[in-house]
């Protein structure tokens, strides 16, 4: 009775989003509500858990996805993006053009959500398509893997950064994990695939974007453009790294542990890139703040629809589904990893939003966990990997491609809906191989 609750549920969520259109964090708390109730759970009670898992979920990770947005804002108005894109074009050449742009999308993907991180580098992708002659979908796929791989697999982005804390996945080794699945994943599903893909020659769209460009006076240098971007990611590295290394009593993981937290990493890169990107370039304090400032806007929905799901994730537990969920999986020949995946790609193809789908398959399958002794870590990419297969039409991302590649809807599925489809697959076979082996 438990699970079809739990199925009742998901399916009057897909009904509010789908076919009455409701935005997916109401919609989340009124499942959560309802679920409550059907679970006998009582009133008061029911409204406690929500409360605890919008809480609970975004304690930490609200600050992290604020100073993430923070740093990208600022290296997005500097042109820090394109001194990092320009400075890797000239030292690959026109020929090996694919992998200036793969390393680009994968720098600025770490600091820059997906859907800014692309329209940041789509004029940088018009303009080395026209001035080499080639394909606009050779150099756009891509950048695409590459953006959307870090989304998917790689915290700080909110899915992996939020699916960790509920599986209760250490974050750095997470993110080793997760860019040693991403390297192969993205050399998958953009170079190689793209070249199946050169027959699909389109114009860019006429008045479609007018980027600014900036001057070579007006951007950072590319040493400390780099270095911005990827400070929270090196400094959770090195976290992970002195965990996995260091004896338990050393004094040194103090530190490494405080300077490692997503929380410190990231707000440290702010305050760096506040001066880097900002001061350093001569602009006034003022200035640098409103950016700041505009940056939380573009964040302020994803964070309550990640609060709405950790509002889920809750109520299951408190619930008792999680206990029932656990002792059907006991004596399971089924893999958590594929469980996780499974019912991410499923909520994936229903809802068309990556981060509903991984949020909601976090509280359905975190249980297993204790249980089954998995890795959380290869959790939170199996589960992200799921929530970006097959991309189509009630997906946001599949109009942005279409519209700025130029494409049709056929051939947005025989490209875009592919390219996340293998990253969805590389990420599960990558996580069931590295399972063997950790």
């Amino acid at each position: 009775m438990p699970l079809i609750i739990v199925a009742v549920g998901v399916a009057l969520l897909l009904l509010l989003m789908l076919r009455f259109k409701l935005n997916g964090f109401l919609s989340l708390i009124l499942v959560a509500l309802a679920v409550g109730l059907m679970e006998g759970m009582p009133i008061a009670d029911v409204m406690k858990s929500v409360k605890a898992g919008v809480g609970g979920t975004l304690g930490s990770l609200a600050l992290v996805l604020a100073f993430g947005a923070m740093l990208g804002k600022l290296m997005a108005d500097c042109g820090g993006a394109q001194r990092i894109a320009t400075t890797l074009i000239a030292l690959f050449g026109v020929k090996r053009i694919q992998w200036a742009v793969v390393i680009t999308g994968f720098v600025v993907g770490f600091a820059l959500f997906y859907e800014v991180g692309f329209v940041l580098m789509i004029p940088l992708v018009f303009t080395i398509a026209a001035s080499a002659r080639i394909p606009l979908l050779y150099i756009g796929v891509p950048m695409a893997a590459a953006l959307s791989v870090t989304h998917g697999f790689l915290p700080p982005h909110p899915g992996p950064t939020a699916i960790a804390g509920i599986y209760g996945a250490d974050m750095g080794k997470t993110l080793l994990y997760g860019i040693i699945l991403a390297v192969p994943t993205v050399i998958i599903s953009g170079p190689l695939f793209a070249m199946t893909l050169k027959k699909m020659d389109k114009p860019i769209p006429a008045g479609l974007y007018n980027p600014k460009v900036f001057t070579e006076e007006e951007m950072p240098g590319f040493g400390v453009s780099v270095f911005t971007a990827l400070i929270p990611v090196i400094l959770m590295a090195v976290q992970a790294i002195a965990k996995m290394t260091l004896p338990a009593g050393s004094a040194i993981l103090g530190y490494t542990g405080f300077f490692g937290d997503p929380v410190i990493a990231t707000m440290l890169s702010v305050l760096v890139a506040i001066f880097t990107f900002g001061l350093q370039r001569g602009k006034e304090m003022k200035e640098v703040m409103g950016t700041i400032a505009e940056s939380i806007s573009a964040i302020a929905m994803i964070i309550l629809i990640i609060g709405g799901g950790g509002a889920f994730k809750q109520v299951l537990v408190d619930s008792g589904v999680d206990k029932y969920i656990a002792g059907m999986m006991n004596g399971s020949g089924i893999s958590p990893l594929v469980l996780a995946w499974g019912v991410a790609s499923a909520l994936r193809l229903a809802l068309g939003s990556a981060t509903v789908a991984a949020m909601t398959t976090a509280g359905i399958v975190a249980p297993i966990i204790a249980t089954t002794g998995v890795s959380p870590e290869l959790m939170v990419i199996a589960t992200g990997a799921g929530s970006v297969i097959f991309s189509h039409v009630n997906d946001p991302g599949f109009w942005i491609f279409k519209e700025y590649f130029n494409l049709s809807i056929p051939e947005t599925f025989k490209s875009w809906s592919i390219l996340e489809t293998l990253i969805a697959v590389c990420g599960l076979a990558g996580t069931l191989i590295l399972s063997n082996m950790i």
